[in-house]
């Protein structure tokens, strides 16, 4: 039988390595370094290091509010289970989605809208949600870029990172309008993106400020 490593940090070592070799003359900063290449790491995909964008000073005041314990909104269940529970406890970050709350699916099926634009709504309404991180729906970013524009929310950073075909990279996109009222936002460019990156870009975060195995 082949020989093989079986011991998980003794894989992400070894993974981070290769990503580092296969990554060659291209670098990031200290501040986004860990992020591009957790990202990567998580998908495989090497493309991302062109995708991802970090505006308005994100990391820092999104790392400021992890710190302090905001709560985060997440626009899927995939990226409440995927964030590392631990390295969330240990700042007292809580996760929340609403999309499956039943007075969500009531109130989308009798506007005819996305439960995700109403989820999004409610958590509009918590005021201790800071962060934001938009893993599947283009509609859920568009509600919540207008409800800044409004002056209703001032979010500490909000991860846009909805896949697909139909509105996803336009909803990304959308985030420029939002640079004069210096809203610090981290956002994969295009179509790609997915639960599982806005994951791995909150765990990228979390694990800056301390990390359990």
């Amino acid at each position: 039988m082949t020989n093989y490593i079986n011991d998980p940090q003794a894989i992400e070592k070894r993974s981070f390595e290769i990503i580092t070799e296969e990554l060659g003359d291209k670098t990031f900063s200290e501040e986004t370094d860990s992020i591009v290449k957790r990202v990567i790491h998580t998908t495989a995909d090497f493309e991302y290091a062109d995708l991802i964008e970090f505006k308005n000073d994100a990391v820092a005041r999104g790392l400021k509010a992890l710190a302090a314990g905001k709560k985060i909104y997440a626009d899927t269940s995939m990226i409440k289970v995927a964030v590392n529970s631990k390295a969330a406890a240990m700042q007292g970050v809580e996760i929340v989605s609403y999309v499956h709350d039943p007075d969500v699916m009531a109130e989308a099926k009798e506007r005819g809208v996305t439960r995700s634009t109403v989820a999004m709504e409610k958590a509009l309404d918590d005021d201790d949600v800071a962060i934001f991180a938009i893993g599947n729906a283009p509609t859920a970013l568009y509600r919540l870029i207008q409800f800044i524009k409004e002056g209703r929310t001032k979010p500490a950073l909000i991860v846009g990172a909805p896949i697909g075909f139909v509105g996803a990279a336009e909803s990304k996109k959308a985030l420029d309008e939002l640079d004069e009222l210096d809203v610090p936002y981290i956002r994969i460019n295009g179509r790609k993106g997915g639960s599982p990156v806005a994951a791995a870009i909150l765990n990228a975060m979390l694990y800056k400020l301390g990390r359990e195995w």
